[in-house]
């Protein structure tokens, strides 16, 4: 074969390649934007279909004073009732507590009259608080795990497991198109900035609960999460609750904290490989730490840290069934 000719299958070959990596990321956008769309679609359709205006007496307790507002029913959120107490109180309330036990999200409407206590990272009890801090980390690292990886990585988000504060890390597990890739410390500080710059944008974490088959229109794309939700949904009525983080979607049942803003120092500090799937992908498990914005923690402390989420996370196995009420909503 002469040069030339060598030449030419070579560029056509590149060429053919580059078309085929153009169609996916064609693909992974159009599939991005019609989940997105779908969200905006049912959150609108959930909002007009409230009807009527109906009042609550919500009672506030906390600093400074207990007082009881009046709200709206299916509408107002945690976070509408902190506007009307102060801005200082806005900022720093990361998570509500309804009625003494249960927690809820911030942007999350008030179905009827009930007690509120709004939680931050420096409460005296801050382990509810801290778990749905941990669970939105492992929800921020998959958003950024999908924008950082490139089309030809093939990158799948499978899920994350239920956050475990003692456990060192955070999780976060994925399907990559290759059994032999070892992650370098360039990569994964490439991960860490871009948890710091979804922090840095103060973006809202909205959370929406849909119909089994609206999931699965809106997962359609995605192997894994498509073959999730009909246990998901069979454990729950036959709903899914959803978050969104600017056009990242994801399941989860929550709940977690109201902004990326809480995030603060974050180090993404690894990926282990857990097993082969099939014979091309493989999963691999993310894991990091972080602190709340605000923590201050000195150098060698936060090292402590970082080594100790350098160890394999037990939570259980993405290729492990959900044979547990608390898994079946991923995290």
């Amino acid at each position: 074969m002469s040069v030339v000719a060598k030449l030419h299958r070579t560029t056509w070959s590149t060429l053919k390649q580059l078309q085929q990596n153009g169609r996916k990321a064609r693909f992974s956008a159009s599939a991005t934007t019609s989940r997105n769309d779908l969200f905006t679609h049912e959150q609108r359709r959930q909002r007009e279909a409230v009807g009527r205006v109906d009042k609550i007496e919500v009672r506030y307790m906390g600093q400074p004073e207990d007082v009881t507002l009046v709200m709206n029913k299916h509408i107002s959120t945690p976070y509408n009732c902190a506007q009307h107490l102060s801005e200082g109180i806005c900022k720093r309330s990361a998570l509500a507590l309804i009625d003494g036990s249960v927690p809820w999200d911030m942007h999350r409407p008030l179905p009827e009259s009930c007690t509120l206590q709004l939680l931050h990272f420096f409460v005296a009890e801050p382990h509810l608080v801290n778990k749905a801090f941990w669970r939105s980390c492992s929800f921020m690292l998959g958003a950024a795990l999908s924008r950082i990886f490139k089309t030809e990585a093939r990158l799948q988000l499978h899920s994350f497991p239920s956050p475990n504060i003692k456990s060192g890390s955070f999780v976060h597990d994925v399907v990559l198109g290759t059994h032999t890739w070892e992650p370098t410390k360039a990569e994964m500080r490439a991960v860490s900035a871009e948890m710091v710059k979804l922090a840095a944008r103060d973006i809202p974490i909205e959370r929406l609960e849909v119909e089994q088959e609206l999931a699965q229109e809106m997962f359609k794309d995605s192997r894994y999460k498509n073959a999730q939700l009909p246990s998901i949904a069979q454990q729950n009525q036959g709903r899914v609750t959803l978050y969104r983080l600017d056009d990242h979607i994801d399941i989860s049942r929550g709940p977690m904290v109201g902004s990326t803003r809480f995030l603060g120092k974050c180090t993404i500090i690894g990926a282990h490989k857990l097993s082969n799937k099939g014979a091309t992908d493989a999963f691999y498990r993310f894991q990091g730490v972080a602190l709340p914005s605000g923590f201050m923690l000195n150098h060698v402390a936060y090292s402590l840290l970082e080594q100790r989420a350098q160890k394999l996370n037990p939570a259980r196995l993405p290729n492990e069934p959900f044979e547990d009420q608390q898994q079946l909503q991923l995290s």
